[in-house]
């Protein structure tokens, strides 16, 4: 840290000796190097400056612009210098997430015009990619839209946001400027008023100690004095300077005392190249160059001049080391450009893989849910790639853009093509819906069970309806469908107790028919069989889950059937008539109907085995020993007439129960 020095100039053994002197301009005292960026010479006289302005090199001139223009915009607002802490990042790799996240954190901690141009950046990539988000959306929207007078709406949680934030800074700014323009012309007037007063300060015929006391005290009021415009600012300093020079140039200072002067002023200056020196090895280039603004800002605000003969050594050292950083500052630039090279190529060759996916068909939705999920990975692979050269900024942006915007045409088109098939699948969904709600009332729950379950199973065939009507008839029709279900299980519990009592009476009945005995009188037996069977119809259904007890039931009249001298046919019509008897009382229509199918494929099967047996017949009857049929022959024949008497039994059986039906 540089000593800060003591500007009151000291007296010799108490006392400070000066001669006015006429022709002082001889031994006139230079204070400082001239003030704008135009007049910074290689040397700290104007004299020399006239004699050495074309020798002047332009690389030291660059990087002493760089430094002069830089603090003479500071002047303005010293909040500006605050800016130098927080670097700045390449928030063009940002999410949208991240940029916001980082713009709540700059205006919550940081001071505002410390940050302005971070969150100006921030702005500028935020919208950038939200807009190309909007665009997409927009695209989506108008590829899908059934309304043509339906307008484009997209609310964003996250834009709100940001919006939010961004006016919290924006008040914060406006409130800031408004207190510092109100300062900076007050400022103003106060330093125009200082150099009025050091116009003045030239009065033989004050007291020298007098004088100098105000002197101090005018560089104390100009060091405090605060920000001016920095338009005003190169020009004000230089006048500032002017009349401080001229100061020292009418006043014969005590020698020692302009010597101890000289000699400070020389030795913090010297620290400052020192500590240069040590900048130029500075691996942080940004950094270096930071520190090196503010030290040319103390040289040149802070310090005083040097004696004649070190004047040009100290400031053309100084300039060379600022030259040094600048050079590396200028690496560091060309190396940064090299990489915004390389971003370039890496975001071109993310738009080629873009502008690929934007031709590969594919068929089904599942295959463009990779299909985007890649364009997604690519978009923001190129968010995050960087910087850009500046001058094909904006080419490269609309190459991506077109990209995109071509992939989402393409994948647009393929939805354009199933959307008129959602909408049939809608159409059916919403006639099976107007069903199930004709239905929920239904108390003829043999007839509508089915009916209902069938049309879920529909339901499950029929395909994708648009997203938007999804939800609303899936509710609609699983309301309907529950509805029903419900009533039907109300309506189970309160035949349970009807059921528990018949199959309490049939258990019972079980021992009775057991007990029988037959009496050997066919026709007696028969009806007596009968009567059994009328009886246990007559208690009604048992539970579902003790319908065990029919088969029990069966089983004893297989027994009894057994027992009489029925014919086969008689006796399985006897049981088919049994069986179908209880599947009628159970209502299960689709139990007879799946009867009636089974009974009409057996039909078809003998059918088809008797037509083979005949064509085995006619082979063997064609033959010279068809006159004498042997044994083959025989059982073929037997085996004819086995298969016709199974065909009229399951012949009788379907006939039965298709009157059944017409009942």
């Amino acid at each position: 840290m540089l000593e800060e020095k003591n500007d009151n100039l000291q007296e010799a053994d108490g006392k400070l000796e000066i001669e006015i002197s006429d022709s002082t301009q001889d031994n006139a005292i230079e204070t400082s190097e001239p003030e704008t960026a135009a007049e910074i010479p290689t040397s700290e006289t104007e004299t020399e400056v006239e004699n050495t302005a074309e020798t002047t090199e332009t690389a030291h001139q660059t990087a002493l612009d760089a430094i002069t223009n830089s603090n003479a915009e500071e002047s303005e607002d010293e909040t500006l210098k605050e800016r130098h802490d927080i670097p700045m990042q390449d928030y063009n790799t940002f999410t949208l997430d991240a940029l916001v996240d980082e713009l709540k954190k700059l205006i919550s901690d940081e001071k505002v015009m410390s940050v302005k141009d971070h969150i100006e950046e921030i702005k500028k990539a935020f919208l950038l990619q939200y807009n190309h988000l909007i665009e997409e959306k927009k695209e989506e929207f108008n590829a899908s839209k059934e309304d043509p007078n339906e307008e484009f709406e997209y609310h964003s949680p996250l834009k709100s946001k940001f919006d939010e934030y961004y006016n919290v800074f924006r008040e914060k700014r406006n409130a800031h400027f408004k207190h510092l323009q109100t300062n900076l012309k007050s400022n103003l007037d106060n330093r125009l008023a200082i150099v009025e007063e050091l116009k003045e300060l030239i009065n033989p015929q004050e007291n020298i100690k007098d004088t100098l006391k105000h002197f101090n005290d005018l560089r104390e009021r100009w060091k405090n004095a605060g920000a001016i415009p920095k338009d005003k600012y190169n020009h004000v300093w230089n006048n500032y300077h002017f009349h401080v020079e001229n100061f020292y140039d009418y006043l014969h200072l005590d020698r020692e005392a302009r010597d101890l002067d000289f000699k400070y002023n020389l030795d913090q200056k010297q620290k400052i190249i020192a500590r240069v020196e040590e900048l130029v090895n500075e691996t942080d280039i940004s950094k270096a160059f930071r520190e090196l603004q503010d030290l040319h800002r103390i040289w040149k605000e802070d310090i005083g001049p040097v004696s004649k003969e070190h004047r040009d050594t100290i400031w053309n050292k100084f300039s060379e080391l600022t030259k040094k950083i600048h050079d590396k500052r200028e690496v560091l630039f060309e190396s940064q450009r090299a990489n915004e090279v390389n971003n370039l190529e890496v975001k071109k060759e993310i738009i080629a893989k873009i502008e690929v996916l934007g031709t590969e068909k594919v068929n089904s939705h599942s295959q463009w849910l990779v299909q985007i999920q890649k364009v997604e990975t690519l978009r923001n692979e190129f968010f995050a790639a960087g910087k850009v050269p500046s001058e094909v900024n904006e080419e490269t942006w609309a190459s991506f853009k077109t990209a995109v915007r071509n992939f989402n045409s393409f994948k647009n088109s393929f939805y354009k093509d199933i959307k008129k098939d959602q909408n049939d699948n809608l159409n059916k969904k919403m006639a099976l819906v107007a069903k199930a709600k004709e239905l929920q009332e239904s108390t003829d729950f043999g007839a509508t069970t089915p009916v209902m379950k069938q049309i879920q199973e529909e339901w499950k065939q029929i395909g994708h309806v648009p997203k938007k009507y999804s939800d609303k008839i899936w509710k609609e029709f699983k309301d309907a469908c529950n509805h029903y279900f419900d009533k039907l299980k109300e309506h189970k519990s309160e035949e349970n107790v009807d059921e528990v009592a018949a199959f309490d009476n049939k258990k019972a009945y079980l021992d009775t028919l057991r007990a029988y005995q037959l009496t050997g009188d066919h026709k007696t037996d028969l009806d007596a069989i009968k009567a059994h069977i009328g009886i246990w119809k007559s208690y009604g259904k048992v539970p579902f889950a003790r319908r065990h007890i029919e088969g029990k039931f069966n089983k004893i009249l297989d027994a009894l059937f057994e027992k009489l001298s029925l014919s086969k046919k008689e006796t399985e019509m006897m049981r088919f008539s049994n069986r179908i008897d209880s599947l009628s009382d159970s209502n299960d229509t689709r139990k007879l109907d799946n009867e009636k199918i089974f009974l009409m494929r057996k039909i078809e099967e003998v059918q088809n085995e008797i037509f083979q047996l005949e064509n085995n017949i006619q082979f063997f009857t064609n033959t010279k020993n068809a006159k004498k049929e042997n044994s083959i022959v025989l059982e073929v024949r037997k085996n004819i007439a086995i298969h016709k008497e199974s065909l009229d039994v399951w012949k009788e059986k379907l006939k039965q129960l298709r009157n059944l039906g017409q009942e």
